[in-house]
């Protein structure tokens, strides 16, 4: 079965492209378009989606809130923020709100539908390389508060899903990992899932968002 896209974004000349790159692939299909979130969360309400690509910055419904009501309702599609440098702030928060990953607009072709086809698969690791240089840039605009303890969140790891949590949160695909720690990558992958399972959370994006909010992983990709 196809992978069924939604693309949501103010400007239709980028939907028009988007909707060109993705139409040209036997896996997949544009099943809905929107100009703002609000639309976007209307014609969900009717439409079968699997993975929708999100814009920041939109008239009426921002990308960010959009994501975060997708997102809370049952069984959503997954969701992929689409940003620029300029506003790479929003991509965090976009994170946050529960979107699986996030691309620059000016991917190149190939790249975004890698992206589509691994969130689609459950792996929310879209770009390794570029999440290290856009969390690095997203670390002054963290919250100035106290962050809880790095303990209190990984009290419950072993020493290896430990480690493995560290190189999850700066980036490292599991191949990645998997050549660091001399382990294969199933095994790596056993962990991964180990560790969102005692941590609770959804996906690898969230023990990236958890690692730098909680001081784990700091600016230039550094673990405590």
């Amino acid at each position: 079965m196809a992978i069924r896209v939604m693309l949501v974004d103010d400007q239709a000349l980028l939907r028009t492209g988007f909707r060109m790159v993705l139409a040209a692939q036997p896996d997949m299909e544009v099943v809905a378009e929107a100009g703002d979130g609000a639309e976007a969360l209307d014609v969900l309400r009717a439409t079968a989606v699997d993975v929708v690509l999100m814009d920041v910055r939109m008239p009426r419904l921002d990308g960010v809130e959009a994501t975060r009501r997708i997102c809370a309702q049952q069984d959503p599609p997954k969701v992929l923020i689409l940003t620029t440098f300029d506003l790479d702030e929003y991509a965090f928060s976009g994170l946050k709100a529960g979107a699986s990953g996030f691309m620059l607009k000016d991917v190149p072709p190939g790249e975004l539908l890698t992206a589509i086809r691994a969130v689609h698969s459950g792996d929310a690791v879209v770009a390794p390389s570029t999440t290290r240089r856009l969390l690095d840039r997203f670390s002054p605009l963290l919250p100035s508060g106290t962050p809880e303890p790095a303990d209190k969140h990984v009290a419950r790891l072993t020493e290896r899903e430990r480690e493995v949590m560290l190189l999850v949160a700066q980036g490292l695909s599991n191949g990645e990992i998997a050549g660091r720690l001399v382990l294969s990558e199933a095994t790596v992958k056993t962990h991964v899932g180990r560790i969102l399972t005692k941590l609770g959370l959804r996906d690898r994006v969230q023990v990236v968002v958890l690692a730098y909010e909680s001081g784990l992983v700091r600016a230039g990709g550094a673990g405590r």
